[in-house]
């Protein structure tokens, strides 16, 4: 077995590797790295981070967006969040956006790993799962953001609002959301509500 094939017997279909992961398994990692990118058994998707993907019916898939963004931060605290999912809550917002955000506690800035757009936004305190109480939140604190009239979109997360779990909002507002957007829910959310979700 040569040195090249001892490296690909550890790579698995599906897995994003840093070149340092690599290097653990190659004396001649950045030769090995060329060879495996020119033959195509790798893909590289930004300086020093590469995928062996997965062999589809449709060819290749690229790399979960989750494990990317988990090598590439070597973290898993984060949270990926579309701006495209504030569509699904039901506020009349209707535009596509082409990159997902990323909150997370150490990388700002965005950047494109294997073709696709990432904004990394470092936040302190953010769900483990995305919600649409934390959507909801979230897109009124991003209001300035979105491409959409806002004044119209505020006055439709007022009237949607009340349909949503009271408690589970009101803890996403107070959790999550700026100064802004805890004002604008104080009025959105009637006071007995307010009240019977405290």
């Amino acid at each position: 077995m040569t040195k090249l094939q001892e490296l690909k017997a550890h790579l698995k279909p599906g897995q994003v590797y840093r070149r340092a992961d690599l290097a653990r398994w190659s004396k001649a990692v950045d030769r090995h790295l060329k060879q495996l990118v020119s033959e195509g058994t790798l893909t590289r998707l930004a300086g020093g981070l590469y995928a062996y993907p997965k062999q589809t019916v449709f060819g290749k898939a690229p790399a979960e967006d989750g494990r990317l963004v988990e090598v590439f931060l070597k973290d898993r605290r984060f949270l990926l969040v579309s701006p495209n999912a504030y569509n699904s809550l039901g506020v009349g917002t209707t535009q596509l956006y082409d990159k997902t955000v990323v909150y997370n506690r150490k990388r700002h800035g965005d950047f494109q790993l294997g073709g696709r757009k990432f904004a990394f936004r470092v936040k302190a305190d953010f769900p483990q799962t995305l919600t649409k109480e934390f959507l909801l939140v979230d897109m009124v604190n991003n209001l300035d953001q979105l491409a959409e009239a806002k004044h119209e979109v505020l006055e439709r997360v007022g009237k949607r609002a009340a349909s949503f779990d009271v408690r589970r909002l009101q803890r996403a507002v107070r959790d999550y959301g700026s100064v802004r957007t805890k004002k604008f829910f104080e009025h959105a959310l009637k006071p007995d509500e307010l009240n019977r979700a405290a």
